[in-house]
């Protein structure tokens, strides 16, 4: 499948494990490149605005060849208006699991594919209800697994996705990091 992508070198613009294991699953061959980019965003942004704008950044960073497609991608938690990135330590993990503890959240991921001469940008949302977590839960968390490069502070795909996960609405590859379905689909259509 997606056969008329072999015309192109694909990059996927990120470091992150999960998001290359994501890609992998579609069967394309594809390479890694990750640029360091400051992640801040204008303070009127708000929700699906600021992945979008943050995939869009990343994406700019990179100077590309005419057979070259790229990937970039960013996620963050929402809750109550607030967004919740990577932790920017132990506490602020610490925190930010309380804080999400038995509630509904949004995982929202933006991604862009751009060409020297094309670009679009989207989004997926995925709604992650969270059963409450006790004190104890969340310091055994921390202590075996290290959320420190996650927004909100955790892996689904982890301890803690697996005992407080109640239920899930909308791509749980989305709240792994990357939406490959909608992925797909725009690839399909590119």
């Amino acid at each position: 499948m997606l056969t008329h992508l072999k015309k192109y070198d694909i990059i996927l613009g990120s470091a992150s494990p999960r998001r290359k294991e994501l890609l992998k699953g579609l069967d394309i061959e594809f390479r890694i490149m990750s640029n360091d980019v400051d992640e801040n965003y204008p303070a009127d942004l708000i929700g699906v605005q600021i992945p979008e704008y943050l995939a869009q950044k990343k994406a700019d960073t990179y100077t590309l060849k005419e057979n070259t497609l790229l990937i970039t991608a960013d996620t963050i938690v929402w809750l109550d208006g607030v967004v919740y990135g990577k932790p920017t330590d132990r506490n602020d993990a610490r925190e930010m699991l309380k804080m999400l503890s038995g509630k509904m959240h949004q995982v929202i991921t933006g991604v862009c594919i751009k060409t020297a001469g094309k670009s679009t940008v989207f989004h997926a949302l995925t709604d992650v209800y969270f059963a409450p977590f006790s004190d104890e839960e969340i310091e055994y968390y921390l202590n075996h697994y290290a959320p420190y490069d996650k927004a909100g502070s955790y892996g689904v795909q982890e301890w803690i996705g697996y005992i407080g996960v109640e239920r899930i609405e909308g791509s749980y590859f989305n709240v792994m990091g990357l939406p490959v379905q909608r992925l797909y689909y725009e690839l399909k259509n590119w």
